[in-house]
Formats: C-alpha cells, structure tokens, sequence
C-alpha cells in the first residue's frame, strides 16, 4: 500500500497509472458542504484515461450560445509533488453541443487547494444546461518534469528548423 499523501486528512483517491505498473499515487480528496451527495472523479471505463467530473451546481445553468461559466465540482484535491491534474473537455459534449474548455486542458498545480472549477464555454448554436451531477469534464492526473534552462547562444539544428503553425501540412501525405 503507497504512503498517505501528507497532507491528506480524510479519504484518499488512488490514481492508477496506465502503463508500467507500480502503486497508485494517493491524491488527498475533500469533498466539500455542496458536493457531498456527487461522486468523486471516477473513470467512466477500465482504461479511461480521464476522470469524469461531475457538476456541483444548486440550480440548473442554461450557457447560451457565446457564453461562458465557471461551474463548480464540490470538491477540492491535494496533489502531491511532481504532479499536475487537467482538466480537459468531453469529446461527446464537444461533438453534439458544442460545449468545451476555453482553456483545455486547464491546469490544477500541485500546491492549489481550492475547489475544482471548470470554465465551461457553449460554441454550439442552441442553449445548453448544465444540472447538477451532469459529467461536465474529465480530469487526468500527470507527472511533470521540472526543467533547469541552460542559456545558450544558438540552439542545436532539427530537420524542422524554425518552421512552424501549419508549416507540415493538413494531409497525410508530403503535400498539402
């Protein structure tokens, strides 16, 4: 069994890693006064890679067309060291509403410890309405390397170079 997080004061959630085996990472959870009734982020399937989240909101939320919220999740996390948790869109809300992450994938630090928000923006052409306990996003828990810069005067040579935005086609092919 992995060594409790230390900060966690109350239940834990393990965090399966997908690949490489190895112990769960625990990650503190705390459900908070208006997200005690939700579920807590939970894979949808066996390998999902995200974490479904779940909609705190009191009353329904209707995003018209062009508009944007924050909506609630009721809960707030402790993530340990070396660690990141995004917050990314779910494809079928993307797909048949038009409802995504303005700022996919939203990135929840490791010393945050405030509630679990989701910035929920309506592209689509009808109304939409977020209810309580809808699965509005999914969460996915990551390792993140830190770096050191090392200033260098001119950077190593790629086949790339410095072509980029839309510079290696749409295709599958070499041409356009």
């Amino acid at each position: 069994m992995p060594p409790e997080h230390p900060e966690a004061k109350g239940p834990t959630a393990p965090v399966e890693p997908l690949f490489g085996g190895g112990d769960p990472v625990p990650v503190a959870i705390t459900r908070l006064a208006h997200g005690k009734d939700l579920p807590l982020p939970a894979p949808a399937t066996e390998h999902a890679a995200g974490m479904d989240l779940c909609a705190a909101v009191a009353d329904a939320v209707v995003l018209e067309p062009g508009e944007r919220t924050l909506i609630p999740t009721g809960f707030a996390i402790a993530l340990p060291p070396g660690f990141e948790a995004q917050v990314r869109p779910r494809s079928g809300l993307a797909l048949k509403h038009g409802i995504t992450l303005p700022n996919a994938p939203g990135t929840i630090d490791a010393d945050y410890r405030g509630e679990v928000g989701v910035i929920l923006a309506n592209r689509g052409t009808e109304d939409f309405t977020v209810t309580r306990g809808m699965r509005i996003a999914q969460m996915v828990v990551a390792a993140v390397s830190s770096v050191r810069w090392r200033e260098v005067d001119d950077l190593a040579p790629s086949s790339r170079g410095d072509s980029g935005f839309g510079s290696t086609g749409m295709s599958s092919e070499n041409g356009e």
